[in-house]
């Protein structure tokens, strides 16, 4: 029924971003305006090019605020829009608070990791360097820290001992993310949405996992090295130098 379909403001990139976009509308929702990255060497990312086929609004930020203040054009020209709900499906800029409030809703995040646990911009990678049993996302309700708003869902999967960052990403971590983004705007809308406070136990935070810092030690055991590299697998990619190579 109509009454069940949101205006959403989608804020973030990638193919990711477009497949929740495009998933959305299917359902009924209207997507008012799409808050993406600015085109790279003339190519705009997925979720913009999927967004200016449709007609819809499509603003490209380089960033939402400077020298930690928010830009109040940037601002000004998101609400302008008029959404109920933001929609962060992959997002790598730092939205302003008064963004992430400003929506008689809010704003939805999605994380790839069992929060608490892995928090920080490199979550799959870690999931597997530590070695987890069990990996997955949830869906959390953006608050002023990083990764630490309340849970709306969260599903999690079984880690083979092989599974890549890529193996993980494309098996379960993608596709079920991309249906539960769906269901969590739908929760919404009916007014079911829970709002967990994320527990105090089991947090972690890593930093970002960068080619930099993927350089292999090798005086750890054989299933720390096993885990090191196929938790940088492909990106950032584990790398070691052996007779100047």
């Amino acid at each position: 029924a109509y009454q069940h379909k949101l205006k959403l403001a989608l804020i973030g990139q990638s193919i990711f971003g477009q497949e929740v976009y495009n998933k959305l509308r299917k359902e009924g929702h209207k997507v008012v305006g799409v808050f993406t990255v600015p085109d790279k060497n003339g190519q705009a990312d997925p979720l913009a090019l999927a967004a200016e086929k449709d007609g819809t609004p499509v603003f490209k930020f380089p960033r939402w605020r400077a020298k930690g203040k928010p830009i109040q054009e940037v601002v000004a020209a998101y609400k302008s829009v008029g959404a109920e709900l933001n929609v962060l499906p992959f997002c790598t800029q730092f939205i302003p608070m008064d963004v992430i409030d400003c929506p008689k809703h809010g704003s939805i995040i999605y994380h790839p990791s069992i929060l608490p646990r892995h928090r920080g911009a490199s979550a799959i990678n870690w999931t597997l360097i530590q070695g987890d049993k069990k990996a997955g996302f949830t869906i959390f309700w953006a608050d002023d820290g990083l990764d630490t708003g309340p849970i709306l869902l969260q599903r999690e999967c079984d880690v083979g001992q092989n599974d890549t960052v890529d193996d993980l990403y494309n098996r379960f971590l993608f596709p079920e993310g991309i249906k539960a983004m769906v269901e969590a705007v739908h929760l919404i809308a009916i007014g079911k949405a829970p709002s967990i406070p994320q527990p105090k136990e089991g947090a972690t935070y890593e930093g970002i996992q960068k080619k930099e810092n993927a350089e292999i030690s090798w005086d750890q055991p054989a299933a720390a090295l096993h885990n090191w590299i196929r938790g940088h697998d492909k990106v950032p990619g584990a790398w070691a130098t052996i007779n100047g190579q």
